[in-house]
């Protein structure tokens, strides 16, 4: 009778440690789960974050701003727009159009007038014309003819100065009017942007004010 029990009591204890290495080892298990499920978590975050960055990078190097200062036929626009600090405003999210003017369009203003615009007394003033270049939204060559011919031959945009540009067209070229008269012929289209679009002119927009 005393082994008996003596050979029980050692039964239960026996059970006892298998119940407690079973418990710690499922406890493992759940461990091991629940780091492996943390660490493809955070894996995942993490090409959620690489792709947000490398889209992010595609998106800033074709912005009006990149592909204006990637293109020598506009490195005078591109020291304009820096002395005037709008750098970001043709990187933002947009979309934006901008009839940008050449390196031969921002020639045929005097010198004098270019020195003095670029002067940093004159920021405000040289922001201003600027942005009379630009026009919020993308309008790619073929909508602006056909607002213009829509709106029989006279299509008026508002840009980000304020003032109207006119534009129009002749003998299949859109033609810019500004607010002094001057008409400026868009001589190359369609440049395609992340955040809109430019059309390069050969004349600089020059708004009333």
């Amino acid at each position: 009778m005393k082994l008996r029990t003596i050979l029980l009591s050692m039964s239960v204890v026996a059970m006892l440690f298998a119940s407690c290495d079973d418990s710690k080892k499922k406890e493992a298990e759940a461990k091991a789960a629940e780091e492996m499920k943390m660490q493809q978590e955070a894996d995942s975050l993490m090409k959620v974050e690489e792709d947000a960055k490398m889209m992010q990078a595609d998106y800033d190097s074709k912005t009006v701003a990149a592909i204006a200062m990637g293109n020598e036929n506009f490195s005078t626009l591109v020291t304009a727009v820096q002395a005037a600090e709008l750098a970001d405003a043709l990187k933002a999210e947009g979309p934006i159009t901008v009839f940008a003017p050449t390196n031969d369009a921002f020639a045929k203003v005097p010198k004098a007038s270019m020195d003095m615009l670029l002067m940093a007394d004159n920021k405000a003033k040289l922001q201003d014309l600027l942005k009379y270049h630009v026009v919020s939204g993308k309008f790619m060559a073929a909508d602006v003819l056909k607002a213009i011919k829509d709106n029989n031959n006279k299509y008026e945009v508002t840009t980000l100065q304020g003032e109207n540009l006119t534009l129009s067209e002749k003998d299949g070229k859109v033609m810019v009017k500004d607010a002094k008269g001057g008409v400026a012929t868009v001589v190359m289209a369609d440049v395609d942007a992340s955040n809109g679009v430019i059309h390069a002119v050969d004349m600089v927009l020059m708004p009333k004010k």
